[in-house]
């Protein structure tokens, strides 16, 4: 039988993501939408919902360019992509 969880991915997994995504965007739009409209579980709902397919996807696409390119130029490539984009934020072009 396969080992579906791994504990030590799943924890850096985890820690990585509630680090990245602490007072972002994405907070700061539940909160706003929480206290606008009264309904802080239909929003946390649709937050949930939301992510779970966005993490899906990325997950999914991770593991198909993990199949052709190999990880030190996925973790490259993102930050250089990372970067740009924070510059192109910066600069008021996105």
């Amino acid at each position: 039988m396969m080992n579906f969880l791994d504990c030590k991915t799943f924890g850096v997994a985890f820690l990585a993501i509630i680090v990245a995504e602490l007072a972002d965007k994405t907070q700061l739009i539940g909160v706003t939408l929480s206290a606008k409209s009264g309904r802080p579980f239909s929003v946390w709902l649709g937050s949930v919902a939301a992510y779970m397919i966005i993490t899906v996807i990325t997950v999914v696409i991770g593991a198909v360019l993990a199949k052709y390119i190999k990880p030190e130029i996925i973790k490259y490539t993102g930050a250089v992509i990372f970067i740009v984009m924070g510059i192109l934020i910066l600069l008021d072009k996105i």
